[in-house]
């Protein structure tokens, strides 16, 4: 049951997008679902004083980021200590063979896997698929979304996109469940299915929120048990991370796992909070024999050589920029045809997949800076896709270690009607009689400007200009 590679066209997601805005059933599934973890959201930190904790949480990011080269060799060396064994990965390719090779010296032909985007973003399953090993997801969610043979649309609900409707008739079809709207009675159908696949899973992967260089511990979040089953039942357990996500010391945790719950679903604890720090020792029942972790890299150090562009590195992974986003809230994740979907999807993909796939990702957003208002370590989205917009038409001049590819370049037309505009605002008596003239002649204003009025309505000029408004008004 390996989902398969998707590697969908970034450059269909105007076509993506105008599908679904006119899908009434994913817009009522996100609307419904979005509104509900921003109340949730707020109601978690009533009381809490959130700006400073959002200072103190951006602080540890960037404290950590400023030293990663150290904590990561900080942290490779505590983890030997502790008996896991380390490997590096440049790229998702690389760590596709690591995790192999790691099965192969085991005569491994079935993973069980908890939720983790790094191995959505190497396409592990596929990869694993075509080596004659199963990977089966153990997060319900993901569990879901491989049934329906589809990526995640959200990086902490992964099927959020579908209603309970949809989920028992993908259940009813691909496993013999009862068609019902009982959600306690899916969940149980989904559990009592995965069980068996825990008990005989030759490897278990996860991901990891957080690894502590001083402790040499991976720190794992989860609401419902897989990622603990997952790590200590079977034999050997891999985890998969991107190099960003270590942090000086288990103190950096507890504030980061406060920003972490509140914002991503509303809860000020989850269920599990899972600390491994080795493989089972001699007097331990249960655990498992061998512990590995892969640090990703793929395009990550890229990124940290740019001191404005590092801030994406801030990113904890919570959802809260594309639970508050108005374009993702109507069209959804697989819109954007990325492994990160949403505001961090649009500052993040460039670098993972070239400005020239990419480039239209950027400028799928309003710049309502919601994403930054409530980003817990406060990464300034909105600033990094201006940085980005420009980069995508201009090129990359603005960073020596450059986002792979130069995007999109102005078109003549384009570059002319920018001259004019900045030429016309340089002079004010040409201004003001442009758009006086505009004003008189308002009634003749085309209904459709181009690909403006595709998804707008076209705003109809006012019948005075404001320097004469101000004039009437004798100011």
């Amino acid at each position: 049951m390996n989902s398969q590679a998707h590697h969908v066209d970034v450059k269909e997601f105007h076509p993506r997008a105008q599908a679904a805005i006119h899908n009434p059933k994913i817009r009522q599934n996100f609307r419904r679902a979005m509104d509900g973890l921003m109340a949730k959201r707020t109601a978690a930190f009533e009381g809490w004083d959130l700006e400073t904790l959002r200072d103190l949480g951006a602080n540890i990011r960037l404290k950590a980021l400023s030293n990663l080269p150290d904590l990561l060799e900080q942290l490779e060396a505590k983890l030997t200590e502790n008996g896991i064994r380390v490997h590096w990965a440049v790229d998702g390719d690389e760590a596709c063979r690591i995790v192999r090779d790691i099965c192969v010296a085991r005569d491994a032909r079935t993973v069980i896997k908890g939720k983790s985007m790094v191995s959505e973003e190497m396409e592990l399953n596929h990869y694993l698929g075509e080596q004659g090993i199963e990977a089966l997801e153990s997060d319900l969610g993901e569990y879901i979304v491989q049934l329906a043979d589809e990526t995640p649309s959200h990086i902490i609900m992964p099927a959020i996109h579908k209603n309970t409707g949809e989920i028992s008739e993908l259940m009813h079809e691909k496993t013999g469940t009862d068609l019902s709207n009982d959600v306690e009675y899916l969940t149980a159908a989904a559990r009592q299915q995965l069980r068996e696949k825990f008990m005989n899973a030759d490897v278990g992967v996860s991901g990891v929120n957080f690894a502590v260089a001083e402790t040499g511990t991976l720190c794992l979040v989860e609401n419902e048990g897989n990622g603990r089953m997952t790590t200590t039942v079977p034999p050997c357990h891999i985890a998969v991370t991107g190099i960003e996500k270590v942090v000086p010391s288990l103190e950096d945790v507890s504030a980061l796992l406060a920003l972490l719950t509140r914002s991503a679903t509303g809860q000020h604890i989850t269920t599990y909070f899972n600390m491994i720090s080795g493989p089972r020792k001699s007097e331990e029942m249960d655990g498992p024999e061998e512990v590995h972790l892969v640090l990703v890299d793929n395009g990550r150090s890229t990124i940290y050589q740019d001191d404005e562009l590092l801030d994406t590195l801030r990113c904890i992974r919570c959802g809260a920029c594309m639970n508050h986003c108005p374009v993702y809230t109507r069209v959804g994740g697989h819109t954007y045809g990325t492994t990160y979907p949403g505001p961090i999807g649009k500052i993040l993909m460039p670098h993972l997949i070239g400005l020239d796939e990419g480039r239209h990702l950027p400028s799928a957003s309003s710049l309502c800076g919601a994403c930054g208002e409530v980003c817990p370590v406060k990464i300034p989205i909105p600033d990094l896709l201006v940085r980005l917009r420009q980069e995508s038409v201009d090129g990359d001049r603005l960073h020596p270690a450059k986002v792979r590819g130069h995007g999109a370049k102005r078109t003549t037309g384009e570059a002319l009607v920018w001259k004019g505009w900045a030429w016309m605002h340089a002079h004010p008596g040409i201004y003001r009689l442009g758009t006086g003239t505009a004003a008189r002649f308002r009634a003749l204003q085309p209904s459709k400007v181009g690909a403006w009025t595709r998804y707008r309505t076209a705003p109809r000029l006012a019948g005075k200009t404001l320097h004469q408004r101000m004039k009437e008004r004798g100011q």
